[in-house]
């Protein structure tokens, strides 16, 4: 059985701190920073952790009615997302993901854009 990426790299433990770093790049952007004031950032980053540890073949999942119903309401754009994922895969390659896997982390996000962005850039 091939080893997923999420065991490839370390688990929890190791999405964890990838997580960590791209929402250290997210509060500093003037793009997406202010969606997350008054959050609470630890348990944002524990979501955020599960989140993207099942996208990468770890045990966590959340299905996609979830996810939309978390972003609903936040008026997230098409520029918001791509910010979004321009600062993970910089974190993504800050610690240490092949271009390939960092490539299938990317895909698998954007599978989810439709799910996550909820209006258009004014």
């Amino acid at each position: 059985m091939p080893q997923t990426i999420y065991e490839k790299y370390g688990g929890f433990s190791a999405i964890s701190r990838v997580v960590m770093t791209f929402y250290e790049m997210a509060l500093d952007s003037d793009q997406i920073g202010d969606y997350f004031a008054d959050v609470d950032m630890a348990r944002l980053i524990d979501h955020q952790t599960k989140f993207i540890s099942s996208l990468l073949g770890g045990p966590a999942s959340f299905s996609d009615e979830r996810l939309e119903a978390v972003h609903r309401a936040l008026g997230i754009t098409h520029e918001d997302f791509d910010e979004m994922a321009a600062l993970l895969k910089d974190a993504l390659e800050q610690h240490g993901l092949s271009e390939p896997d960092v490539r299938t982390t990317l895909a698998a996000i954007e599978a989810k854009r439709n799910i996550i962005v909820t209006r258009n850039a004014a």
